[in-house]
């Protein structure tokens, strides 16, 4: 009689950063061309059995009643609550991000003053004690009534402690250091973070229990740990901002309750993290007069106008290859802007370097701020100091026209609110400002970059 030979488990290999599955080992990732991210797995050696008797049960959208309560938690702080979309969603799973330092746990203990008035707020710390805790908290001067402090890694420990205390909010600092005993890799690891991250999702979703999820961050500034954590979670919420510097920006890359432009300032004080209502005003503080190479632009962050200072520094270079580094701008976008400049302008920036970075650590990804930028190299170059009232913005074309954008109304209303008496944009956006309207401001339009340095001298 022959014998019955068991099947052996299939064996796969996974991607670390990304997720991508590959059938053989290779030094390579095809998914996101990183190397030596692949983690060998091995397949169930029993399939899972079919489901019993279980069923869904199904509704219609008008079976389902928002009125019975709020659907989100105010918390406490304005800036946080714009970025969530109005606040934090009942039953959402929210990844916070950033570089360590940055001010993370700050934010999360401090929110828990405010959301533990009115709520059961539970928070999980698997890198401090909780006297740690309390002494952060202590230095905060914060004193929560309602928080419930635990230190842990077991993540079905916390599950469960969470649903039996009934908790409205849970908070664990953080994701990488959380396990589920009966997964053999260690913590941080690809199937740890993921199963662990699936199984605050389930509980999220069943026991509408609000979940914040701290993340570390790898070398290239993403969330550490696979890509798939990402996708599971609600909102992704990044801090920016240099740690040498007091000002905190919070963006959130994905929100599935909002938009994913809007942005949150905070600065970082003694006594923590303090809300900056005004953004404007705090990158155009301790601005310079009387230098060149310098302007003001207004971009869009959601539905936000924040106006931003732009410097640029233009000089002789010593090398055959002259440098061009761009700091809260875009690289690729600078080269194509002084292409233009040096082709419709006549404006010669081949024997110069070229330095461009934005005040107070801000990095701008809009269109309409190139033509900042281009006012700022033109007066680098040609050291004509550009007004201090004046403001610009506006999408530079290769044609070097300048071309229509958004929100122009708001734009203008910003610039004269924060007292700049004149200022540059696109011509065809004219027709969208209301005549009925008095912005107390000097509007210029400018069909291309020729008109707009002509404007400029007058």
């Amino acid at each position: 009689m022959s014998r019955s030979k068991t099947k052996p488990p299939k064996i796969y290999y996974l991607c670390n950063d990304c997720g991508h599955e590959h059938l053989k080992w290779s030094g390579k990732c095809v998914g996101c061309g990183e190397w030596n991210t692949l983690v060998e797995f091995k397949e169930r050696e029993e399939p899972l059995p079919l489901p019993g008797g279980a069923e869904l049960s199904l509704h219609t959208l008008t079976d389902i009643n928002n009125s019975s309560g709020e659907v989100r938690h105010g918390t406490g702080m304005s800036e946080l609550d714009r970025v969530l979309g109005g606040g934090l969603v009942k039953g959402s799973l929210v990844l916070l991000s950033g570089d360590p330092g940055i001010g993370k746990s700050t934010l999360l203990l401090q929110i828990c003053e405010h959301l533990s008035k009115d709520l059961k707020v539970l928070y999980v710390s698997g890198e401090e004690s909780e006297r740690q805790i309390k002494l952060r908290a202590d230095r905060l001067g914060i004193k929560p009534d309602n928080l419930f402090l635990a230190a842990s890694t077991d993540c079905e420990a916390v599950v469960n402690t969470a649903r039996k205390n009934k908790a409205d909010i849970l908070i664990i600092d953080s994701i990488q250091t959380v396990t589920i005993s009966g997964i053999s890799s260690t913590a941080g690891s690809v199937t740890q973070v993921r199963e662990c991250t699936s199984l605050l999702m389930r509980m999220a979703k069943s026991d509408e229990i609000s979940v914040f999820v701290v993340g570390h961050v790898n070398k290239d500034g993403g969330v550490a740990g696979p890509k798939v954590l990402e996708h599971i979670v609600d909102a992704v919420l990044y801090f920016e901002g240099d740690k040498q510097l007091s000002y905190r920006i919070l963006r959130a890359a994905k929100n599935r309750f909002g938009s994913t432009n809007e942005i949150g300032v905070f600065e970082m004080r003694d006594l923590g993290l303090a809300e900056v209502p005004n953004p404007s005003a705090m990158l155009l503080s301790g601005r310079p007069g009387g230098v060149g190479g310098i302007s003001i632009l207004c971009t869009m962050e959601g539905t936000r106008p924040i106006l931003a200072e732009v410097q640029a520094l233009v000089s002789k270079t010593g090398f055959g290859q002259p440098r061009r580094v761009a700091n809260g701008f875009d690289y690729n976008r600078l080269c194509l802007i002084l292409a233009v400049l040096e082709k419709r302008t006549g404006l010669l920036f081949g024997t110069y370097d070229v330095y461009i970075n934005i005040i107070g650590g801000l990095k701008i990804e809009e269109r309409a701020a190139d033509l900042g930028v281009a006012l700022a190299l033109y007066s680098g170059l040609t050291d004509i100091v550009v007004p201090e009232d004046l403001a610009v913005f506006g999408e530079i074309g290769l044609g070097g026209e300048i071309r229509n954008i958004s929100n122009i109304r708001e734009r203008v209303r910003e610039c004269a609110r924060m007292g700049f008496t004149r200022v540059i944009v696109p011509k065809a956006a004219l027709k969208n400002l209301d005549k009925r309207e008095n912005y107390g401001i000097n509007i210029t339009g400018a069909a291309n970059l020729k008109q707009m340095f002509s404007a400029l001298l007058k």
